[in-house]
């Protein structure tokens, strides 16, 4: 198989960068002109002995920002594993830097409007959750990997990669038109990995857990719903558990994946806003490409819904429902499961009713399964596809148990567990596997939501605790500012990060420029002194009753008229996204 190169050095002049590839034997050194931007493969004799050098771990790659093209690379890893052998990385620390040597070309506005896009990408740079490996393919599950041909084999890693998963794939563009630099390439995915040594009666194995984010319609919480055009429906993310023992390998796919059609929930100050089904657009193109894609990825589909069956969300599970009859698919099986309505007044056991229900799909379904002589003795011919509102909490929570149920077999067939023995019985290993599916839900909702998971008291402990209510109360309110406040310049970020958004070479005026309506700044100032005023004459009490009461009155009615204008057009005091128009969000 073909790899990248795993350590390097980068060398700094003025007029270009090399970044030298120092594995045992390799002399390909990437020259890259600061001027031209050019990318040529020359030698280690090429670099001039007064370059300023300092090692470097990885290129994530390059993009162009308003002051011109900068290099992104790699400055710090951790070790997370080994998988197969294959050691596996989490990115720690990034640089940004520029390939010219001063800004003083750049007028204010320009240079203050690069600044905010370089502290966009960094944004994204220190959004936990970057992977890599040089000699091994991440994007990829193992039955994947292990249905290939030769010829796929011989690939590139880059060439190679499942695209839905490489989270640099934009700025590897340059990289990727010229094959004789795809080993400098790394594929970077984004997400969740976990890697423990466990132990069950005597009996030591590999249990790894993976949560893939897609890049395709990727952004966050209430920004991004539904599907796009192509079928590629929001904060998707591919999940495999693997477990490694004595040459056997076993791997369980699960997926989610917001509700593919058209629909969204835009931020408006309420703290639940009401989701809108899109009346103008035909469900069914999207939805249909959707699944397509997924049948054949995967298999068979079994659709677990988790969202309430009343209230606002009542709409989106019926036409869900509605979809999948008109699809009329022998493939795909819909299943609703009103997650909180089951669960109401912490009869969380009630979780068992759908885990039973669905016992015979995932018997029928499999796991896929190579044993300690090579042999593949089991495949999986389909997944299940969870999804709740954000697919964070509710998802997370059934995920985890069902892929216990998958490894309860799984184990049993390789010999570590003893016939009649359970997993929950395993208090060592219970614990690794809880905790693991916890930082898992807090991965995956940090990346979308902005905050740690709820409910993960749950899935650590096995029950619901008040510590745990308390804390998803906290959570909440956190993700309620940062949706009304900061949520804007996270999916704009996203956008850059991704190619949604280029930086054109121009120097005309970015939608940064956009200036807030004048309602933006006048009402919130206006409710602030209308409700400081009420205090005051609280405080400060006139000389009879009836005019303190009449001041509290004027001040406290001035107060409640602009806050309920202010809730009325609640979309325009939220930070909303300014690089990509409306219509691509929607």
């Amino acid at each position: 198989m073909a790899t990248a190169y795993e350590r390097y050095n980068l060398h700094t002049t003025p007029e270009k960068f090399f970044i030298e590839a120092c594995d045992e034997g390799a002399d390909a050194v990437l020259a890259i002109d600061r001027v031209s931007n050019e990318m040529t493969l020359t030698g280690k004799k090429d670099v001039p002995p007064s370059a300023v050098t300092r090692p470097i771990c990885g290129i994530m790659g390059t993009i162009r920002l308003v002051a011109g093209m900068y290099l992104i690379v790699i400055t710090r890893k951790r070790n997370v594993g080994s998988l197969l052998g294959h050691a596996v990385w989490k990115a720690v620390d990034f640089d940004v830097i520029s390939y010219k040597k001063t800004v003083l070309h750049l007028s204010e506005i320009q240079s203050q409007e690069n600044k905010t896009f370089l502290s966009m990408i960094n944004n994204v740079l220190t959004t936990d959750g970057f992977y890599f490996c040089t000699d091994y393919d991440l994007t990829h599950t193992l039955q994947r990997l292990a249905n290939t041909s030769p010829d796929f084999q011989e690939m590139s890693l880059l060439e190679r990669a499942d695209q839905r998963f490489v989270w640099n794939g934009n700025l590897l563009r340059e990289l990727a038109a010229q094959p004789e630099l795809h080993k400098f390439a790394l594929p970077v995915v984004h997400g969740f990995i976990v890697m423990k040594p466990c132990r069950i009666n005597g009996k030591i194995f590999e249990w790894i857990l993976i949560s893939r984010r897609s890049c395709f319609r990727a952004g966050v919480r209430y920004y991004v719903r539904g599907i796009d055009s192509e079928g590629h429906a929001a904060n998707f993310v591919e999940t495999e558990q693997i477990v490694l023992y004595e040459g056997a390998k076993a791997s369980f796919i699960q997926t989610r994946g917001s509700m593919p059609f058209y629909w969204s929930q835009r931020p408006n100050l309420k703290y639940k806003p009401k989701p809108i089904i899109s009346k103008t657009t035909n469900h069914m193109d999207g939805f249909q490409r959707h699944f397509d894609s997924q049948l054949l990825i995967y298999g068979k589909q079994t659709i677990l819904n988790l969202v309430n069956q009343k209230g606002s969300e009542k709409p989106l599970e019926q036409a869900f429902d509605k979809m999948v009859s008109g699809m009329n698919n022998g493939m795909l099986n819909y299943i609703a499961f009103d997650f909180h309505k089951e669960c109401s007044h912490m009869r969380w056991e009630r979780l068992q009713i759908l885990v039973d229900d669905v016992a015979e799909t995932q018997d029928e379904y499999c796991y896929f399964m190579v044993n300690s002589e090579g042999k593949t003795v089991a495949q999986q011919r389909g997944v299940f596809r969870s999804n709740c509102m954000d697919c964070l909490d509710r998802t997370n929570v059934i995920q985890s148990l069902l892929a216990r149920r998958s490894l309860q077999s799984q184990l049993q067939r390789m010999g570590v567990l003893n016939v009649g023995q359970r997993i929950e019985e395993q208090a060592d290993f219970e614990k690794i596997y809880k905790n693991a599916w916890a930082d898992n839900a807090n991965a995956c909702a940090v990346q979308y939501a902005g905050t740690g998971a709820l409910k993960t008291d749950f899935t650590r402990t096995g029950k619901r605790t008040r510590w745990g209510l308390l804390m998803d109360g906290w959570n909440s309110m956190i993700r309620y500012y940062k949706n009304n406040f900061s949520d804007g310049f996270r999916q704009d970020s996203i956008d850059l990060f991704l190619g949604n958004f280029a930086v054109d070479e121009s120097d005309g005026p970015t939608p940064l420029r956009v200036q807030k309506d004048w309602k933006f700044l006048t009402l919130p100032i206006i409710m602030l002194v209308a409700f400081s005023m009420c205090i005051v004459c609280l405080l400060m009490a006139g000389d009879t009753w009836t005019e303190t009461l009449a001041y509290v009155m004027f001040w406290g009615a001035a107060s409640a008229i602009t806050a309920t204008i202010i809730l009325f057009n609640g979309q325009d005091f939220v930070d909303a996204p300014k690089l990509v128009h409306k219509e691509k969000l929607d």
